[in-house]
């Protein structure tokens, strides 16, 4: 047995990591104490020119090892990640309804169809097309066999959807659609997607079309039908690729499920839409069609309808003697019901104004009476003012309405007017008239309280802006009532009459004296 002093022995451990790496010499040399004896040291080949004297390494240095082949999967990966897939689809398309199921318009909607189709789909560019089918004894105002129709683009310019519907439509496969419903017969069948995935290499292109995607910058298209079952086809929307694509089966499941329930959503708000358009065409009927002409005064009114149908109106009525008669009110409640109240409270105060006009107390008490006994579980507001042009002076009274507004040169003022309940309220209603002399020039602002509830704001502030807007009338436009009614109405509500969360009618009637 060689015996090896403690000094020349070496850990294992070490040796055999060297040498896994550097080989026995090397090993040796490094982890060697110093002052070992020379013997046991590896051998130093003196340097000669020319010669190499550095020691290789043993040929039996340990190669490194391949890499490892993958595991193989887990049994259940596949289907976690399959699972994972589906719940990050669902996921992805409830947050898209539940977008969509907050727009409360048709423009809304369409415009969030747009842009979540295009994020399925993987598209920049898209454009809905809205014709729904209408049937003249149910829709009404639609009665010209169509309901509203509507084209919207998303990154498209009106410019750029003009250059698209200069395309023969028959082409098109938006409008194989349209048109294919109309051709439907008794059993008409339901339209399935298009998928264009390069137009530019299509041979049977038509070359207009082929012309307006090279101008526009597109090469591929998907089509999508909107229609279901119960609401029929309502129209297609159209997404555009700027290069050759098309998408993938689970893309194209996922739009197809989501412009389903768009338009399930589309059918409702266009049903909404039909009854808000009957609603306000019943309710410019029960109002006048054209306003009196009187000498020494001009007239000029404004009035919008809320989206349910609210029952604000006016009046406006000559009277014996060169005398007219002023009127605006609001029944309480709003649809069908608050609309028929307000025509027949609005006969009614013409009646009683011609038979006692000149007692404008005299007049809403009358009302009121009519009110309580026919329909006692409704209330309205009221103001009739009795008026004589040829000597400049009004008799008014009012019933919990707003006070009217004096708008002159010299001052622009509210009328202060006797505090009183609405009609309907009390046992028996009566209130003093007040009387009123308007100089010449001036012009008296009658209105509904809808007017400053549109605002949003308190009620102190929204006459505070009402007074601040009639003082801002411009003198140009102070001796034209119209002008002046519309000043007030954009400088009250500047996104206009027509927001589609508006709730409250509005009333203007403005008469200016000469």
């Amino acid at each position: 047995m060689l015996d090896i002093t403690l000094r020349v022995r070496v850990d294992v451990d070490a040796w055999v990591a060297a040498q896994m790496d550097m080989g026995v010499c090397d090993a040796i040399e490094r982890n060697a104490p110093a002052g070992k004896p020379a013997a046991v040291s590896a051998p130093h080949l003196p340097k000669v020119a020319g010669i190499d004297s550095t020691v290789p390494a043993p040929m039996h240095t340990a190669a490194p090892l391949p890499p490892a082949p993958a595991p193989p999967p887990a049994p259940g990966a596949v289907i976690q990640d399959r699972l994972a897939g589906w719940v990050s689809d669902l996921t992805t398309l409830h947050e898209l309804t539940e977008r969509l199921i907050r727009t409360a318009s048709l423009d809304d909607a369409l415009d969030e169809l747009l842009r979540a189709g295009a994020a399925l789909v993987g598209a920049r560019r898209g454009m809905v097309v809205l014709e729904p089918s209408g049937d003249p004894a149910r829709d009404g105002a639609f009665a010209a066999g169509s309901g509203p129709a509507r084209t919207k683009g998303l990154g498209l310019s009106r410019a750029d959807l003009g250059h698209i519907e200069t395309v023969p439509r028959e082409v098109t496969a938006y409008g194989s659609i349209l048109e294919g419903r109309r051709r439907g017969g008794p059993a008409p069948t339901v339209p399935r997607p298009v998928a264009h995935p390069d137009l530019l290499a299509d041979d049977a292109l038509h070359p207009l079309h082929r012309e307006v995607a090279v101008r526009l910058g597109y090469a591929a298209s998907y089509t999508s039908p909107l229609t279901t079952e119960e609401s029929g086809t309502l129209g297609a929307a159209v997404w555009f690729y700027d290069e050759p694509a098309a998408p993938v089966e689970r893309q194209t499941h996922l739009v197809g499920l989501y412009t389903r329930y768009a338009t399930e959503h589309l059918a409702r708000l266009l049903e909404l839409e039909r009854a808000r358009a009957t609603v306000a065409t019943v309710a410019e009927e029960l109002l006048p069609s054209r306003l009196p002409r009187v000498p020494g005064v001009r007239l000029a009114a404004r009035h919008s309808a809320g989206p349910r149908g609210g029952g604000d109106w006016y009046d406006a009525l000559p009277l014996p003697e060169g005398a007219l008669g002023l009127a605006v009110g609001s029944v309480s409640g709003s649809g069908p019901s608050a609309l028929a109240a307000m025509g027949r409270l609005r006969a009614s105060l013409r009646a009683y104004a011609v038979m006692e006009g000149e007692d404008p107390v005299a007049v809403l008490s009358d009302l009121e009476l009519l009110l309580r006994l026919t329909e006692p579980a409704r209330t309205a507001t009221a103001l009739f003012a009795y008026a004589e042009p040829a000597v400049r002076k009004i008799v008014l009274a009012g019933a919990g309405h707003t006070p009217p507004l004096v708008i002159g040169d010299l001052r622009t003022e509210f009328v202060e007017t006797s505090l009183s309940a609405p009609l309907g309220m009390l046992a028996c209603w009566e209130a003093p008239s007040v009387e009123l002399s308007p100089r010449p020039g001036e012009t008296v602002l009658l209105y509904t309280d809808g007017l400053l509830r549109r605002t949003g704001e308190p009620m102190d502030r929204a006459f505070a802006r009402l007074h601040s807007a009639a003082v801002s009338v411009p003198k140009a436009a102070r001796n034209d009532p119209a002008a002046i009614a519309d000043h007030v109405l954009h400088t009250m509500l500047p996104e206009g009459l027509d927001r589609a969360d508006g709730g409250e009618d509005v009333v203007l009637l403005a008469a200016r004296f000469d």
